[in-house]
């Protein structure tokens, strides 16, 4: 009996070493774990750190400052002049509004456009592979030419004397003895028609995944399609129309090419990019520049924000 307990005893002893060297060990290898994940860190830490953070905070420092003493154009000095900030929203309070404004008809109609495209491409080609690739390639295709040429050929397509615009015209939509180039219908067409597959591209990875037997669950319980959609496939597609909705949605309101002059804009399409492009290359006003810049990225942070956890998707942020 008293060797059985010392036996056993022996046994709890050396069990209990055991796991405290096998808890011993865990833990210096979680330590070494993160002092190697720490390691491969700092290169992306290094790269973030300089090529976002750095320029992030020249960006506000020269959104503070003021003009220079000489008053020589484009001297400036540190002045902490926070006025800057509430010149540009009065200053350019309109292309503010219509960046934004455009921004969102532009987000709706790629909205529109794409979930009907990516549903076909996701769900009703999902049988024939080949067909789906192929199907794909042509929605990424104008990914594979330059954004400035895109928008350079639909100014030449929509100009005046293109058969193009004499269609628009014979049906009705734009007037005979009008123009659609310098319009704002022009620019949200041209800001929907370039943004289309970043609006796509979510969508068709969402629905792509999309379980087709719920969908068929829905009819065999007698629901009509259009109950279907908004009780199965929209609620289970929420999270790519969120993510297409945020790619197409902030770039559009930061965008200058479209609402340009040059291509398919006019002096009264201009956005807040436009502004921004004016006052750093043109007047040399880098602080109304740069406050405008930081205007628009806060103003996109807070809309975002909200919208995300409107839309009950906080795991995007």
């Amino acid at each position: 009996m008293a060797i059985a307990g010392f036996s056993g005893g022996t046994a709890k002893g050396s069990s209990k070493r055991n796991s405290k060297g096998a808890s011993k060990s865990a833990l210096k290898g979680d330590r070494k774990g993160a002092i190697v994940a720490g390691i491969l860190l700092i290169p992306g830490l290094l790269y973030l750190a300089l090529f976002f953070l750095t320029p992030l905070v020249q960006l506000v420092v020269t959104a503070l400052e003021s003009p220079d003493a000489s008053g020589a154009i484009g001297a400036y000095v540190y002045d902490f002049n926070v006025q800057n900030f509430a010149d540009v929203a009065v200053k350019y309070s309109l292309q503010i509004f219509r960046s934004f404004g455009y921004a969102f008809l532009a987000t709706i109609f790629a909205l529109l456009i794409s979930y009907p495209l990516a549903y076909f491409v996701g769900v009703k080609v999902r049988r024939w592979p080949l067909l789906q690739r192929m199907t794909l390639v042509l929605v990424i295709a104008p990914f594979f030419i330059s954004f400035l040429l895109r928008t350079v050929a639909w100014k030449q397509l929509l100009s005046v004397g293109s058969p193009l615009l004499g269609v628009l015209q014979n049906i009705g939509l734009v007037p005979h003895d009008g123009y659609f180039i310098g319009t704002p219908a022009a620019v949200v067409f041209g800001l929907t028609y370039n943004f289309i597959p970043f609006m796509t591209l979510p969508l068709f990875t969402t629905l792509e995944r999309l379980d087709g037997r719920l969908i068929e669950a829905g009819a065999d319980l007698y629901a009509n399609p259009f109950k279907v959609f908004t009780k199965i496939t929209l609620p289970l597609s929420m999270p790519g129309v969120v993510s297409g909705t945020l790619l197409t949605f902030i770039p559009i309101a930061g965008d200058y090419v479209n609402a340009s002059r040059d291509f398919l804009g006019s002096s009264d399409t201009s956005m807040i990019g436009n502004m921004v492009d004016q006052d750093f290359l043109s007047n040399q006003n880098y602080p109304y520049a740069s406050a405008l810049s930081v205007l628009l990225m806060a103003t996109i942070l807070i809309l975002v924000s909200i919208y995300v956890r409107r839309a009950g998707t906080e795991e995007l942020l």
